[in-house]
């Protein structure tokens, strides 16, 4: 299939309501079809990866292309300045996150572009890197914690930002990572009391949501 029949298809099952409801979740992008993401899925499954294709899609610019672009991309096959690219183009938390989820977190800049987006101003650029280091406590299970350990300065610097797109990615980062071993555990609470007695009500909210979750969840190596 080209993406222009990709397109087309999409443009078929349109839901008006969806993009409706898509708002009240903060989702507003500039062209949305409102398709949903197990239906990405399946049509992602049937496409299978092509890498020509994920590009073809994302530059049409609707936000359900560009999230199905993600799925069928080849993360061996996206450079750097790809990666920069579409970072730039994030105009919603919900393409951002599925975009580091299923591509961006699999490829062998995932750590350096974390460490570099979260220090950048642009909100969705700034989630981007704290949602990479989310997924990347998931995703890697072969990372060593030192590949952890690195986060916890930047997100302890970045705990403060008001925007609630970016407080929210820095509280699940540090949730996450957190989450997994017995180590970082120990880490992440510590990182979260030092955020705790910070003077700004954000960071703050970061810590005391992050101390819930980390207090209440036994962690077994």
């Amino acid at each position: 299939m080209t993406s222009e029949q990709i397109i087309a298809n999409l443009k078929l099952h349109a839901n008006a309501q969806a993009v409706e409801g898509m708002a009240r979740f903060g989702i507003r992008p500039a062209q949305a079809l409102g398709i949903s993401i197990p239906t990405l899925r399946k049509m992602a499954k049937e496409i299978g990866r092509n890498q020509a294709l994920a590009v073809a899609l994302w530059d049409s610019g609707i936000h359900e292309t560009r999230i199905l672009a993600s799925m069928i991309a080849e993360p061996q096959l996206v450079s750097t300045e790809l990666m920069e690219e579409w970072v730039n183009d994030f105009d919603s938390w919900d393409v951002c996150d599925q975009v580091c989820g299923n591509l961006f977190d699999k490829t062998p800049y995932a750590y350096q572009k974390a460490t570099e987006w979260c220090q950048q101003e642009k909100e969705f650029v700034r989630r981007a890197g704290f949602v990479m280091m989310a997924e990347l406590a998931v995703h890697d299970k072969q990372a060593h914690d030192e590949a952890f350990m690195q986060f916890f300065p930047l997100i302890k610097h970045y705990a403060d930002d008001k925007r609630n797109f970016v407080k929210k990615a820095v509280n699940w980062a540090l949730r996450q990572i957190g989450k997994r071993n017995s180590h970082l555990h120990a880490l992440a609470l510590e990182c979260a009391y030092e955020i705790q007695h910070m003077d700004s009500k954000t960071a703050q909210w970061v810590a005391k949501d992050a101390l819930k979750e980390l207090r209440a969840k036994e962690i077994k190596d």
